[in-house]
């Protein structure tokens, strides 16, 4: 989330994620809600060598994002589309604040907060769903870290995911604290949904601290699978 207040992040929480995906042998990456790339550059910057495959589908960030793909042979950047639990055609509210534009219209609260963030367009983009994408998600890629920041849109993806989940060795989600999206569920919510799917949380990254409030709004959280008798 953006707000015109300073973001908090922590130093060592790249570090640990990375080592985190080194620990589950994560052989690749998929970068949902890429934006400008700033995920896939802090990873290259944090060690992780291996493929990156990336999903943007607003045109402004995704201009920026193919020039960092561009210069790294394992990056890849995937069409234009948006990704949920049925294939279709989305609107995307495009914020302002790129990184705040989502398919969930703005709440009250965030227009309160973070008058910067206003809706400026609604773009109508494709939507596919992540399992049926197998042109682009390489069958040799057999331990996937999925990480999604869609702005509140994260269980659609999730769904949309299911057939691929018995690859999945990771997820990262964007969480809310105070949910400021129109029909965003809270962090309870989703942290029992990965739960019921077999994740617990490995790592926790301070998000975005709204001064205003004196709160945190939004935390990323990321899931390893549970760990059986046999491991």
């Amino acid at each position: 989330m953006t707000t015109c207040q300073p973001r908090l992040k922590p130093k060592t929480g790249p570090a640990q994620l990375v080592a985190i995906l080194a620990h589950e042998g994560v052989d690749a990456v998929i970068d949902v809600g890429a934006n400008t790339g700033q995920y896939g550059l802090m990873l290259r910057r944090e060690g992780y060598r291996g493929p990156i495959l990336s999903f943007e589908p607003l045109p402004g960030p995704r201009r920026v994002l193919s020039e960092a793909v561009a210069a790294d042979p394992l990056w890849q950047l995937a069409p234009p589309s948006a990704l949920g639990d049925a294939a279709g055609t989305v609107v995307i509210e495009r914020s302002a604040e790129s990184d705040m534009s989502s398919i969930l219209p703005q709440s009250p609260l965030l227009a309160r907060l973070s008058p910067s963030s206003a809706v400026v367009e609604r773009l109508r983009v494709p939507c596919a769903r992540l399992d049926a994408l197998t042109d682009l998600v390489d069958p040799t890629w057999r331990r996937l870290h999925l990480k999604i920041d869609v702005q509140g849109y994260e269980p659609h993806v999730l769904a949309g995911a299911a057939g691929l989940m018995s690859r999945i060795a990771t997820i990262q989600l964007e969480l809310a604290l105070q949910p400021v999206y129109a029909g965003e569920l809270d962090w309870r919510v989703m942290t029992d949904r990965l739960e019921a799917m077999g994740f617990v949380p490995a790592l926790v990254l301070p998000g975005y601290f709204e001064r205003k409030l004196a709160r945190m709004l939004q935390i990323d959280m990321v899931f390893a699978r549970q760990a059986t008798g046999s491991d």
